[in-house]
């Protein structure tokens, strides 16, 4: 029987893995729930993603897509004359804005780096990519501790359900800026 062309195959376990860390959270994942969550064989998966932490790196590459998404429909940051922190502050509105569970699963799969060593470098590249973009606009050392600072709010709306407050954002902001 010949091999049947699947082109999106790759992309539809990728967004199944997504579904199911979304739904069980990370510790559901596995390569057979994935494969039944995207209607393929077992082999599938494995075949794409040999183990599963390369999948899981795969999702969290995708998902993490979300915040670029936001910074680059805000301008990311290209006005010069534009006030740092409530640029800043607006990015973290509107993502938390956004599909809360989307915005949970982007930081489970980045807080399973604490546990998944091959997670690690995917997950520092969102701050560094982060970090690099606002050292336009100041200091790298100031950008690294605005997005610490920005990443420990996140987490603490995220783990606390307080609604975020933008006012406060942009204000413990603009107290980090020289």
């Amino acid at each position: 029987m010949p091999r049947r062309y699947d082109p999106d195959r790759r992309q539809r376990i990728i967004d199944a893995a997504i579904r199911v860390v979304g739904a069980k959270g990370l510790a559901g994942l596995s390569h057979r729930t994935v494969a039944a969550e995207a209607d393929v064989p077992l082999g599938s998966t494995t075949y794409h993603f040999k183990t599963l932490d390369e999948l899981v790196v795969a999702a969290l590459r995708q998902a993490s897509e979300g915040f670029a998404k936001v910074v680059a429909s805000r301008g990311g940051l290209e006005d010069p004359h534009a006030d740092l922190a409530a640029e800043l502050a607006g990015w973290l509105g509107e993502w938390l804005a956004g599909d809360r569970t989307g915005v949970e699963l982007e930081y489970e799969l980045y807080l399973a780096a604490l546990r998944r060593p091959a997670l690690r470098p995917v997950a520092a590249e969102w701050a560094e990519d982060l970090a690099e973009r606002i050292s336009r606009r100041t200091d790298p050392v100031t950008a690294r501790a605005l997005v610490a600072l920005m990443d420990g709010i996140c987490l603490q709306v995220l783990l606390t359900g307080t609604p975020y407050d933008e006012g406060y954002a942009r204000e413990v902001l603009a107290r980090m800026i020289p």
